[in-house]
């Protein structure tokens, strides 16, 4: 949770960006979603209004042009980002939105959501598209892999039931490829990691179980795992330069870490 007292007036829950742009968007408790600049002071340059509840995720499109954003009000709104003008509004029963992902080079965003769905939306019209077979447990997280063939999604639980992390085929909609599993308490994020060259492709997730796992995204192995002894739940993962995780927790703040693939080691070289 990020604190922005000069706009939000109650706490943020999710912030994102688009890549290789200085805008940030910032959703809160206060039902509003705020971009901002980071070269242009410290004032919003716009907002966003118009869920009924807490705005729970956000994704910009790949252009930067639009932004999707979903709520526990069961509904998810697309934006112009210039205008701030919301183009659509679509709410489905009992979807209380938990994350947004944009497919990269595409129309679609994918949902996870408290009633243990996973949905893919085509933001040309706001509609399910399809959705995935529900999962056992509430769905809290996903992220698409840069070529928009994969899907990860992750589970709560508690003492190893659920906790895991999914990946999911978006070539063949609703297909589960394998499973993930290891973590003893909710994932709470879950993250395509960037390709390193002769390595096979890695995943990572962290948990409430205080740890990070890094996993062979084709073999399921977990590959090294990392307790931050003292932390709290994790509730977030970010990629860092290269061969860096961000990973933020309740008690500790943000924790740095470095990932050596080759050494199978995974080790915190800061907090903030």
């Amino acid at each position: 949770t990020v604190q922005c007292p000069l706009a939000h007036c109650l706490l943020c829950v999710q912030v994102g960006c688009q890549y290789g742009s200085s805008r940030l968007f910032s959703a809160s408790r206060d039902l509003t979603v705020l971009m901002w600049d980071l070269h242009g002071g410290d004032q919003p340059v716009q907002e966003f209004c118009g869920h009924d509840l807490v705005v729970s995720g956000l994704a910009v499109s790949p252009d930067g042009s639009q932004l999707c954003t979903g709520s526990r009000d069961n509904a998810l709104c697309l934006w112009d980002v210039e205008s701030g003008e919301c183009l659509l509004k679509n709410a489905i029963s009992r979807n209380l939105v938990t994350h947004l992902c944009w497919v990269p080079g595409g129309s679609c965003v994918v949902q996870t959501s408290e009633d243990k769905m996973v949905r893919l939306w085509d933001c040309r019209s706001l509609q399910v598209s399809s959705t995935f077979p529900p999962k056992q447990h509430i769905q809290t997280h996903c992220d698409v892999s840069n070529d928009g063939r994969y899907c990860l999604t992750c589970s709560h639980g508690f003492g190893g039931q659920g906790c895991e992390a999914t990946l999911w085929d978006l070539r063949q909609t609703g297909s589960k490829v394998c499973e993930y599993r290891g973590h003893l308490q909710s994932a709470t994020s879950c993250l395509f990691l960037p390709p390193s060259p002769g390595s096979a492709p890695t995943l990572a997730t962290s948990s409430q179980d205080c740890s990070v796992r890094i996993w062979d995204q084709n073999s399921a192995a977990c590959l090294t795992t990392l307790t931050l002894d003292g932390s709290g739940p994790l509730s977030s993962l970010a990629s860092g330069y290269a061969g860096h995780l961000l990973c933020a927790s309740f008690n500790t703040g943000i924790h740095l870490l470095s990932l050596q693939l080759d050494l199978a080691r995974l080790c915190e070289t800061a907090r903030f």
